[in-house]
């Protein structure tokens, strides 16, 4: 297909077009990024040390929303992809760099913004932790990790001959030393003629910013639903070099339940490499090390 070269007719008509006679949003980016944590003491001998899904927040240095805790994000500039400015924003506020970046939704609520019509593209971002020693930006007093909790709940199931309507509550546990947040999204889905129409309400909310208990929650359910189809996307929170007990021991945290190890093992051998590596632990044997099959990653697929 050729490019587009436009007419003297519609260079005339760009020419005289007035956009300031729209109102117009500011666009922003907010990433919540994720990260398999190590938590808790030293374990007992023979004991693997727990591991937790963390996510990354800043305290607000500036208002409004001053001294809550929320995502990583900021303004668009000029002639930039929004992208760039996630990549841009996650890297000034928090040193974090060359991470896992997927768009998840959009969030354009009125009034979502205290200082005006500001639409957020809402990413998900995925990281290995032990690489990254957080700190924070201009605009961040602190930028630390949160062990995250989310537990579901469902309210209502309406379910009719050509509608239905489920209400779910999803109740969003941050906490870090003796830091305590906590959110309660409702999230109602309504199924007219087979065609999906899904809104969020935050119904409680304690410590967080603008609307992002809300981006919280539906980042980490993408995260979920994606680890649910195929699991690739959990070697991004992966080092390069790992073994297979604790591939495994992330998607149980993401899933939230626990994994027959011969059924998880036959699904995930066409993504992995078996390398000459090992790693000892506390009181275990060797275990050998994996790592990514690029082939299998860079080939088409729907995941």
């Amino acid at each position: 297909m050729k490019k587009h070269v436009m007419s003297a007719e519609e260079k005339r008509y760009l020419k005289n077009y007035d956009i300031s006679a729209y109102d117009r949003p500011s666009l922003t980016a907010d990433m919540a990024v994720f990260a398999i944590l190590t938590a808790g003491e030293q374990p007992e001998y023979r004991k693997d040390p727990e591991k937790r899904l963390g996510v990354l927040l800043i305290r607000r240095g500036n208002f409004p929303y001053k001294d809550h805790y929320g995502l990583p994000g900021g303004f668009a500039a000029k002639k930039e992809a929004i992208e760039e400015t996630a990549q841009r924003e996650l890297k000034e506020e928090t040193s974090v760099d060359h991470a896992f970046l997927e768009p998840f939704g959009i969030f354009s609520r009125p009034g979502r913004d205290p200082r005006g019509w500001i639409i957020s593209q809402g990413f998900l971002a995925l990281v290995d932790a032990e690489k990254y020693r957080v700190r924070a930006g201009s605009d961040a007093w602190e930028a630390a990790w949160f062990y995250i909790d989310v537990e579901t709940e469902e309210l209502t199931k309406h379910v009719r001959k050509s509608s239905a309507e489920i209400t779910t509550l999803y109740r969003l546990k941050l906490e870090k030393e003796d830091i305590k947040l906590s959110a309660l999204v409702k999230e109602t889905r309504r199924f007219t003629e087979h065609h999906e129409k899904t809104e969020y309400e935050i119904l409680e909310d304690e410590g967080l910013a603008f609307d992002h208990a809300e981006i919280i929650v539906r980042a980490f359910k993408a995260l979920r639903d994606r680890t649910a189809q195929s699991g690739r996307i959990v070697f991004d929170l992966m080092p390069e070099y790992f073994t297979l007990y604790s591939l495994q021991e992330a998607h149980e945290i993401i899933l939230g339940e626990k994994l027959l190890t011969p059924n998880f093992r036959r699904k995930m051998a066409p993504y992995v490499i078996e390398t000459s590596k090992s790693v000892s632990g506390a009181g275990h044997r060797p275990a050998k090390l994996f790592k990514r099959n690029m082939e299998a990653f860079y080939s088409p697929s729907f995941d």
